[in-house]
């Protein structure tokens, strides 16, 4: 039952729809005033949100209060994240065998860059095979016991992806550098096929992907902008290294950086898919009503 009488209305204010507003009326509710206007409100009753700080929803279609944020899909968001890198490593691997203008400019950012030291060497082993694979290992492991012990529905998703992905690089790496045949730096022996970098490739998706796997499982915002920062550090020290050694010209390293990035954003889609849980619905206690 209502605490407030509804407003009674006359024969000659009988209409069709929803009451409407009346005129000379207040036409936003106030707290603790009454004779509001409004015959869908208790008099002096305060409402939840202020009308005033409502928004209506888009234009052109039906509003909500507050609107619902309208976020885009999750397969056109796959496609751009797939899409910018691909056709950025497309463009670069078209200049490499055409030898276009890009070439010469990166030949020349080489010349300026490369200065061979300890410093660079030691940054640029860093994207060996026996430093980055036992850092992923280890990623994998703890990101399947951790998968595992939540009661993940597919706990194993995530691991299977990770390795997989490290697997991809040396079949997607050898047969570029064999049909690219692109000669080396001034600085090494002569000899072709270095495009694109291994080794970059090979930071890029090892210290990336164990960043993926183990950034689910940190709880605190520090520890999880520290491993962020860490796997970034690592990657753009091998880039850094491998330029200034002069082991790899620029643009090896930057379609290294396009070709891990598509095997990064697959693995992201794995890790999200593999830590939902399945629903269980709970037994009601109430008793229906009948």
């Amino acid at each position: 039952m209502r605490d407030t009488p509804r407003p009674r209305e006359t024969a000659g204010d009988t209409r069709p729809g929803p009451p409407q507003l009346r005129s000379g009326r207040a036409l936003a509710h106030t707290t603790g005033v009454s004779n509001s206007g409004s015959p869908h409100r208790s008099d002096g009753r305060p409402p939840q949100t202020p009308r005033g700080v409502r928004r209506s929803g888009p234009v052109g279609r039906p509003g909500t209060t507050p609107p619902v944020p309208r976020r885009p899909t999750a397969p056109f968001l796959l496609l751009l994240s797939l899409g910018l890198p691909g056709l950025l490593f497309a463009l670069i691997t078209w200049q490499v065998v055409a030898d276009g203008p890009l070439v010469r400019a990166d030949e020349r950012l080489s010349a300026a860059l490369a200065r061979p030291d300890r410093v660079s060497e030691l940054l640029s082993d860093l994207g060996n095979v026996q430093v980055a694979l036992p850092v992923l290992a280890a990623a994998l492991a703890c990101a399947a016991w951790h998968g595992r012990s939540s009661g993940a529905d597919r706990w194993w998703l995530p691991p299977a992806a990770g390795a997989l992905a490290m697997a991809m690089v040396p079949l997607l790496v050898a047969p570029l550098k064999a049909w690219t045949a692109r000669p080396g730096t001034p600085v090494v022996p002569p000899a072709v096929g270095y495009f694109p970098s291994g080794h970059t490739a090979t930071a890029v998706v090892a210290y990336g992907g164990a960043v993926l796997l183990l950034l689910p499982w940190l709880g605190p915002a520090l520890a999880r902008r520290a491993l962020l920062t860490a796997g970034a550090v690592l990657v753009l020290g091998v880039s850094f290294g491998l330029v200034r050694r002069g082991y790899h010209w620029p643009l090896d390293v930057v379609a290294s950086w396009c070709l891990g990035a598509v095997l990064l954003v697959c693995l992201r889609w794995a890790v999200h898919a593999g830590g939902r849980r399945r629903l269980r619905r709970a037994p009601s206690s109430r008793e229906p009503s009948r």
